[in-house]
C-alpha cells in the first residue's frame, strides 16, 4: 500500500544534538505569529512532536516530567503544507514514533473559526493540538489531577517552543478557543480536554 494511503506514517528518528545549545534557545525563544508560508520537513516535524511526548527510556519515560508517570497528554498534528505528509490530522504515538491519520483533508481554517479566527492557525504550515483524558490522572491524584495535568501541558508546549526556536522555526500557543469546536475538528471525544494550539511555521 503507498504510504500516503497508509493509517499510519513512521517518522524519522529524532536528533539528539543540535547547532544551538538549550541556553541559546532560552534566549532566542518568541511567540511568533506570522509565518513565511513554505513548507516544513517531515524531519522537523518528527523533532516537534518528540520534544511534546517522545520516549526517552525503554521504562516509557518521556520527554516531558508526568505526575506518577501516567501520561494524560495527547499529541495531534494538522498537516497542511508538510513534504511527504498529506493533509490531514493526525495522533502521535510516542511509543512508535509514528503518527495514525484520523482526520483527512487540510483543517486549519476550521480550526481557526474554532480557535476565535486567530489567523496564525491557518496561515502556519502545520499546527500541534495538545490535549488530554485528565481521568488518568485524576484516578490516582483525584482533584489534584487536574493542576498536575496542566503542570504538564505547560512543559510539553515548553519544549515545542525550545525546539521549534532550535530549527529556526516559529510558534506561538493559543488557549482562546471553543473547547466544543475544537473537539468537532479534531474528532475528539467529550471527555477529551483541548488545552493548547501551537501554530508551527517559517
Amino acid at each position: 500500500m503507498p504510504e500516503q494511503m497508509s493509517q499510519t506514517i513512521k517518522l524519522p528518528d529524532p536528533r539528539l544534538d543540535s547547532d544551538m545549545s538549550i541556553e541559546e534557545a532560552l534566549l532566542q525563544r518568541r511567540s511568533t505569529r506570522k509565518y513565511k508560508g513554505t513548507s516544513l520537513t517531515r524531519a522537523e516535524v518528527s523533532q516537534l512532536l518528540w520534544a511534546a511526548q517522545g520516549m526517552t527510556d525503554p521504562r516509557g519515560f518521556r520527554t516531558a516530567p508526568s505526575a506518577g508517570a501516567l501520561y494524560p497528554l495527547e499529541v495531534y498534528l494538522i498537516a497542511g503544507n508538510v513534504d511527504g505528509i498529506p493533509a490531514g490530522i493526525y495522533r502521535y504515538i510516542s511509543q512508535r514514533h509514528e503518527i495514525a491519520n484520523i482526520v483527512q483533508g487540510d483543517k486549519r481554517a476550521g480550526l481557526k473559526d474554532a480557535a476565535l479566527g486567530q489567523d496564525q492557525i491557518k496561515l502556519a504550515s502545520a499546527v500541534l493540538v495538545i490535549s488530554a483524558f485528565p481521568e488518568r490522572t485524576t484516578n490516582k491524584y483525584r482533584d489534584r489531577g487536574i493542576r498536575y495535568v496542566h503542570m504538564e501541558a505547560g512543559h510539553a508546549a515548553q519544549y515545542v517552543y525550545l525546539q521549534a526556536t532550535a530549527l529556526g522555526l516559529g510558534t506561538v500557543v493559543i488557549g482562546a478557543f471553543n473547547d466544543d469546536a475544537v473537539r468537532k475538528v479534531m474528532n475528539m471525544p467529550d471527555r477529551e480536554q483541548p488545552l493548547y494550539i501551537m501554530p508551527i511555521g517559517r
